[in-house]
């Protein structure tokens, strides 16, 4: 499930690209696939860079990588182990939410950037993440949840009033609000509700198989039901 725009991100042979709270490695295998890159990803939780780990050895089989080479790391997003203006590009994917010293968090993102290069960040956008707040306390009270809730402005402002320039914006992953407002009115842990589990292997079909119709719902509805709102930025030269 890919949120950014790779489009938008620009990378050329050579780039260095950090992808911060990789999760369990979406963006940084997608970024392993640009050709000639050198990619790291970087989580907080260590269980999180094993299945990253096993996941790019498998995709590596398959012949499926085109970078130069990868490194996975431990870090913490509020004191990134790396120098100034270190990186081409820089992912920051549902991260933000999570951290309370965001405006740390920001600071260090916006610094390790190289100058005239791009940032690219993605939150819950306000709407759809109220009514998962207002549906259920245990989603956002859970341990690592999310903390706050993000506004457009908010967010653009953020970052711009540190600096870097604002390109623009969009929402991804509209199929995916429903599927979290059901999950959040059964109880976020919960594993034997039936609609849940079957809009569960509706999102896994439409994520392997990539069906033309649900991938047209998709972009059809993510101006108005996006789950996601993904912003790019640029660090002045």
């Amino acid at each position: 499930m890919i949120t950014m725009d790779f489009k938008r991100l620009g990378i050329s042979p050579g780039n260095r690209i950090l992808d911060i709270g990789c999760g369990e490695g979406r963006h940084t295998i997608r970024a392993c696939q640009e050709s000639g890159a050198v990619c790291i990803g970087g989580d907080f939780g260590y269980d999180n860079l094993l299945a990253t780990k096993s996941k790019l050895e498998f995709h590596e089989g398959l012949d499926d990588l085109s970078c130069r080479n990868w490194a996975l790391s431990a870090m913490d997003i509020t004191d990134l182990p790396f120098r100034d203006n270190s990186f081409d590009v820089v992912i920051c994917s549902e991260v933000l939410e999570h951290i309370p010293d965001h405006e740390k968090a920001v600071s260090e993102l916006i610094r390790i950037v190289k100058p005239g290069q791009i940032l690219a960040v993605s939150v819950p956008r306000a709407w759809p993440e109220w009514i998962c707040w207002q549906l259920s306390d245990e989603y956002h009270n859970a341990n690592m949840g999310h903390v706050r809730i993000y506004s457009k402005k908010e967010m653009i402002g953020k970052i711009r009033d540190n600096g870097p320039k604002y390109l623009g914006c969009h929402y991804a992953h509209s199929i995916h609000s429903p599927y979290w407002w059901l999950k959040c009115l059964v109880g976020p842990t919960r594993t034997d509700s039936l609609a849940v589990n079957l809009y569960h292997k509706l999102l896994v079909w439409d994520l392997m198989k990539k069906p033309a119709l649900t991938t047209f719902i998709d972009r059809l509805l993510n101006p108005v039901l996006g789950k996601s709102l993904v912003l790019y930025f640029r660090k002045p030269c």
